[in-house]
């Protein structure tokens, strides 16, 4: 370590101390210094910066990978459906190491203690300025999820994430969940705030009238004397996943053969590398990868997997690397190709986790930040309760924070049984933590949050679950159409991920007795994507809840029982 980046760090620790984190770097410093694990050796010519699904977390944070990521028919086993020692042994990471916490969900409420927060815009900020010192023209990518998933997103209509981005200098954007801010707020962003400053993507966006795109499909730099085409990739399944009357004049969608002519266009062009900056997915983009040619590297996101190595895939063209940086501000992956003769001869890449402990703040970025909380300061730290088990999302089914939102709704709107969406994103609570205002506000911080109580029949119920659950788990890709599983309070069933739609959710039990088809239930749920649906937030149902028990005891999850998983590599869930 230089002794200007060795006084910082301690600092940094002092700092820490002073403000009781909890913190020990000798592990850190044993595994690797900052310097040894900021620092990956310069290679090449051309170089992408990449982090994708921040789901507008400013600060650092806490946040648990999953233990649950199932992976069915050709996905078995492979990419990105590895957790755990699993994860560890395919990518030769030694357990008990940063890397290991960085990547898996063991030992979490330890690990976490010992390593610090990740992430945090101040501290991403002085990384990517470090790896672009030593990679003249490097572009930063930004893969979407960016304008939402935080209080002051929300209120600011997704500003505080453009100035943000702005500042830490990215240069090309694709998106997903900016879309829910709705099109006309959309496009006053990128025709004003980031005109002439970042690119905004997509490809496979285009009007429903005329199909006249929308977004340019694909930005053209020159890097180091080597012409490289950035092309975008919406969510195909926005629509979908998302209100479709927030977009009614947009059409989404996977359009291979319309990818393909956009690859070749940029070829013609001139481009002598091509990377999709992707919202698909691993899974899609791994599909893609084998049908449509001449892209050089799919940079993903949308399905949050922290992969600390690409996927090769093999295709009528030669190969694509397929990569997927997590989510939450945590990683930025960094892709060095050595392009001469034309063409790609050789590639490195690392994804790095984004210590924050490690990585001194930066200043600008820190008084940025500074000033967006500042007015919503008392709201967003006021305690409402006291976790004493640890809360998290991520997961094929119910996470602890799902599973106190369930218990939540359910309790206060008087329910038989409760729904959640299968959302990935949303930080996590250690034990003994307390929960605030705002750390409520990164689980439900969208722009259609109502609470609502409806009267469904045991029929419906099963067409729901079965519908979500070939969207997860459908063997074909390209027929996954959104988030993890439902969080399903009340109800217990046993679910067969290997079998057909209509055949997956099995034996549904409300308090030990079988569900009625033909009866009606009182379901609690939020989020939903009808226009003009109505209910009060469902923070301030979920926050009035917290403020009347005070203390949280460590939830019971209500997982379903699996068939047809045991020995499967993507899960860890006891």
């Amino acid at each position: 370590m230089s002794s200007m980046n060795r006084r910082e760090f301690l600092q940094m620790l002092a700092v820490a101390s002073v403000a009781g984190a909890a913190l020990d770097a000798r592990p850190l410093l044993a595994a690797g210094n900052a310097d040894a694990l900021y620092e990956p050796a310069n290679f090449g010519n051309v170089h992408f910066l990449h982090f994708t699904d921040c789901h507008a977390q400013l600060l650092p944070i806490w946040f648990r990978e999953p233990s649950g990521n199932l992976g069915v028919g050709g996905a078995l086993g492979k990419a990105p459906h590895l957790v755990g020692e699993h994860l560890l042994k395919a990518f030769n990471i030694k357990p008990g190491t940063h890397e290991a916490h960085a990547f898996t969900a063991l030992d979490i409420a330890e690990a976490a203690r010992t390593y610090g927060m990740v992430g945090g815009f101040a501290h991403l900020a002085p990384l990517v300025k470090r790896l672009r010192a030593g990679r003249p023209g490097a572009l930063l990518l930004d893969g979407g999820d960016t304008w939402q998933g935080s209080a002051t997103a929300l209120w600011s209509k997704g500003q505080d994430m453009v100035d943000a981005c702005k500042l830490l200098g990215v240069d090309i954007m694709a998106g997903h969940w900016e879309f829910t801010l709705g099109d006309k707020r959309v496009m006053e962003i990128v025709e004003n705030d980031f005109k002439g400053k970042i690119d905004f993507v997509a490809q496979n966006i285009k009007t429903s009238d005329f199909g006249d795109k929308v977004f340019e499909p694909y930005s053209m730099r020159e890097m180091n004397g080597v012409k490289v085409a950035m092309i975008g990739q919406a969510f195909p399944y926005t629509p979908i996943a998302n209100p479709r009357w927030m977009i009614p004049e947009w059409t989404f969608g996977i359009q291979d053969d319309n990818m393909q002519k956009t690859v070749e266009e940029a070829r013609a062009k001139g481009a002598q590398v091509v990377v999709l900056l992707s919202h698909n997915g691993m899974d899609v983009d791994l599909k893609m990868a084998t049908r449509v040619t001449g892209i050089d590297a799919i940079m993903g996101g949308h399905t949050h997997d922290g992969v600390p190595q690409p996927v090769i895939v093999k295709n009528a063209g030669g190969q694509t690397l397929v990569t997927n940086a997590g989510s939450n501000g945590k990683f930025l992956g960094v892709l060095d190709f050595d392009v001469r003769g034309g063409k790609v001869q050789d590639f490195r890449y690392k994804l790095l986790p984004v210590f924050s402990n490690l990585l001194p703040a930066d200043a600008e970025m820190a008084a940025l930040i500074e000033r967006v909380r500042a007015p919503h300061k008392e709201k967003l730290e006021e305690k409402l309760a006291v976790s004493e088990g640890l809360l998290y999302r991520r997961g094929n089914f119910n996470g602890s924070w799902d599973q106190l939102i369930l218990d939540a709704i359910m309790e206060v709107q008087g329910a038989d049984i409760g729904f959640s969406p299968g959302f990935r994103w949303g930080t996590t609570i250690l034990p003994g933590q307390a929960i605030t205002f705002e750390h409520l506000m990164d689980q439900t911080a969208i722009t259609y949050p109502n609470a609502t109580l409806t009267e469904i029949s045991g029929a419906q119920i099963k067409s729901i679950l079965e519908d979500v659950g070939d969207n997860l788990f459908n063997p074909d890709p390209y027929y996954q159409q959104g988030g993890d599983m439902v969080r399903v309070g009340g109800l217990q069933y046993t679910c067969d991920p290997n079998a057909k739609i209509g055949h997956r959710i099995q034996d549904m039990r409300l308090k030990g007795q079988p569900l009625d088809a033909a009866k009606t239930y009182k379901v609690a749920g939020w989020a939903p994507v009808a226009e003009g649906a109505r209910g009060e937030p469902v923070w301030d149902v979920v926050a009035r809840y917290l403020r009347d028990k005070k203390t949280i005891a460590p939830r019971k999850l209500n997982q379903p029982k699996l068939l047809g998983m045991t020995g499967n590599p993507g899960w860890a869930d006891s």
